[in-house]
Formats: structure tokens, C-alpha cells, sequence
């Protein structure tokens, strides 16, 4: 146990700290609001939305209740929506690098910017933690990371009518292969002048339609499938020309590209949220399924970061784990206060906390 400097000015008292801007952690604000919870939030990205903006902002999510599709971009700009009655406060582009429980039971928060935070409660909610995409082990790559050679798809635009190499065998690789080759009848602006898939084996871990199309794709000669790794580059005058793939029959062969989409997935680090004290088991927090709470009183966890027996990686799961966590956390914030579950459809106190008029019901 420590105390906090009273003498700091700058330091921000809050109900609940959030680490993690993604769909969860947004939607832990929603649930925490209804409470009358004051929360602030801090992400290392620059930007709200997690893993759904900065891996696939575009692609469509078809099992959100109530939402036939939306992408991620969609999915985030709507909770942005969803949760400005509670006017949380974001601190973007930070990293959590302290936690430290005060003699008072509260947490003092820093962060790598210097930002601290005094809250009663936190909230982890850094999906699969300070995740980093697997890359292209070859020599020579790396000058053209970022530029000709891509771990991520934040621009489909940059990739249309160039001729581009996709390597991976995963949902992500045959997804943006499919997305670059497509002819839509009403025309695709992304469409890429050649899309070659490599996968070091003529089975695939993405959806079996997928797979179907990109076979039908490459019988009708709108792309190809070669079956081997990639094990070096070519380059001419400063740019990367082509990938050199060698085959399982050993032989090597330079495939010639503009661009190179390498989709190998992601590496997750829980980073210094390793050195918090918690629970973990295999890189993940161990939580109770009453209220998502770690082993240390008055830090919960919601969404991928967390485990317990039968847990499903899904945004929906998360969704229901941030309205136990809210009501968990409750007591921490209003030790004389009972707490009684209402419903947003008629409750008169819940709309006005969300600024919306009561209905008269006839």
C-alpha cells in the first residue's frame, strides 16, 4: 500500500479508471454511466476503437444483437455515440504504466505521458493487450514496412490497381484478397490490378465460403494461389519488386509485386499489465463470473483480456460482462448506497441520466 502526494494539483480524481478505448471498454462507460459512475478512459492508440479501427475498420461484423452488419468503424463510431450523455474523458496515445492501491483502497493511475489518476475502481479492458502483428521474417524487409510491405489494412484505396501479394491462410488474408479481386456490377474502387494469395499449405483457417470463392476466383483466372513460404525479396532502385516464394517441391521462385499484405496474426503482450499483482493464467486475467472481478478487490476485467471457465472471445460476451463489472464496482464507489437494477425503457431516472424524455404510455 502507498499514499498519493496530496500536494499534486494535477492530479485527477475520478470513480473509475477504463484501460482501453475498444467496443468493450466503450461500452463499459455506457454501463457505468447508468450508475451514475464517472469514468475516464485511457488507450495507447491514438484513436477510439481498439482492435475493430485499427485492424479492420471496413470489414463487416455480422453478430452484434440487433445489428444485421455494421463494420468496425461503424460499430465504434456508434458506442462514441452511445455513451456521450456520460461525457468520459479520454487520454489517447498512453500507455498505463502504474497501478499502485492507496492506504484509502483507491488506485493511483500513471501513465506514459505522466498523466496520473487517483479512482476508486479500474477497469481492464485491453483486449488481447498491447498487441502487435506477427511480420515478414526475411532479410531485408524491414525499409519497406509501412511503405510496400503491410501487416494491416488502414487504406484499401492505396492498394487499388496495383499488383499485390497476400500471405496468410487466415479470415484477414482471403477477406482482403476477395476484397481487392471483387468486380462488383456497381464498380470497386480497391480493385487491385493483380492479387496473388501464398499460404504455405493448401489448407485454410478461414471460413470454408471464403476458401470456396477464392478457388472459384483463381479457376476463372481473376487470381492466383501459389502453396509455399516466402524466404527473401527482390529489389530494384530502392523498391521492393517482387517476394521470392519457395515451394514445397523446394524450388524458389520471385513473384513480382508493388504491394505485400502479410497476415500472420497478432502477438499479444499484456505489457505492464503483467506487473499489476493479477491473476493470470496463460497471458490472460483470471476473473469470477459474478461480477468480473480480479484477484485484487476493485480491478475487474471485461472482454478478451479476461478468462473463467467457458469463455468465448465475442464483443457480444464482452457487452454482458461490462453490465456485472458496472454493478460490481458499484458498491467501491457508493459503499452507503443500494443499488437496484432498472431498465432503460421506463425508468424516469435512467432517462434523465441519458437526456432523453420519459414516454407516457397510454
Amino acid at each position: 500500500m502507498q499514499t498519493h502526494d496530496p500536494a499534486r494539483t494535477d492530479l485527477i480524481e475520478t470513480d473509475a479508471v477504463i484501460v482501453g478505448a475498444g467496443p468493450v471498454g466503450l461500452f463499459q462507460v455506457f454501463e457505468l454511466g447508468l450508475l451514475e459512475i464517472k469514468a475516464h478512459i485511457i488507450d495507447s492508440l491514438a484513436y477510439p476503437g481498439g482492435q475493430c479501427i485499427e485492424l479492420y475498420p471496413d470489414k463487416p461484423i455480422y453478430d452484434i444483437p440487433a445489428v444485421p452488419m455494421c463494420t468496425g468503424k461503424e460499430l465504434t463510431d456508434n458506442l462514441l455515440k452511445q455513451i456521450q450523455p456520460f461525457g468520459a474523458t479520454f487520454h489517447l496515445g498512453q500507455e498505463v504504466t502504474v497501478v499502485q492501491k492507496q492506504d484509502d483502497g483507491r488506485f493511483l493511475i500513471e501513465t506514459s505521458k505522466g498523466t496520473q489518476l487517483l479512482a476508486k475502481t479500474v477497469f481492464i479492458a485491453g483486449g488481447v493487450g498491447s498487441f502487435q502483428p506477427r511480420t515478414l521474417k526475411v532479410d531485408g524487409v524491414e525499409p519497406y514496412e509501412g511503405t510496400q510491405v503491410h501487416y494491416r489494412v488502414k487504406a484499401p484505396a492505396q492498394f487499388a490497381g496495383k499488383n499485390l501479394l497476400i500471405i496468410g491462410g487466415g479470415d484477414s488474408a482471403l477477406d482482403w484478397a476477395l476484397n481487392f479481386c471483387a468486380a462488383n456490377p456497381d464498380g470497386n474502387p480497391h480493385k487491385a490490378e493483380s492479387v496473388i494469395l501464398v499460404h504455405r499449405r493448401d489448407e485454410f483457417r478461414a471460413a470454408p465460403a471464403s476458401v470456396a470463392k477464392m478457388r472459384e476466383l483463381c479457376d476463372a483466372m481473376e487470381m492466383q494461389f501459389i502453396v509455399g513460404q516466402a524466404t527473401g525479396i527482390d529489389e530494384a532502385n530502392g523498391q521492393l519488386t517482387g517476394v521470392k516464394i519457395t515451394g514445397n517441391d523446394g524450388i524458389t521462385r520471385v513473384v513480382p509485386c508493388d504491394q505485400v499484405l502479410a497476415f500472420f496474426g497478432l502477438s499479444p503482450k499484456l505489457g505492464p499489465i503483467a506487473e499489476w499483482g493479477l491473476a493470470l493464467e496463460r497471458k490472460q486475467i483470471v476473473v469470477d463470473t459474478e461480477k468480473f472481478e480480479t484477484s485484487v478487490p476493485g480491478i475487474f476485467a471485461v472482454g478478451d483480456v479476461n478468462t473463467y471457465p467457458g469463455k468465448k472471445k465475442l464483443i457480444l460476451s464482452g457487452f454482458h460482462e461490462t453490465a456485472l463489472a458496472a454493478f460490481g464496482a458499484a458498491p467501491y464507489v457508493f459503499p452507503d448506497k443500494r443499488i437496484h437494477l432498472q431498465y432503460t425503457t421506463t425508468s424516469p431516472k435512467l432517462h434523465k441520466v441519458l437526456g432523453v424524455e420519459s414516454p407516457v404510455f397510454d
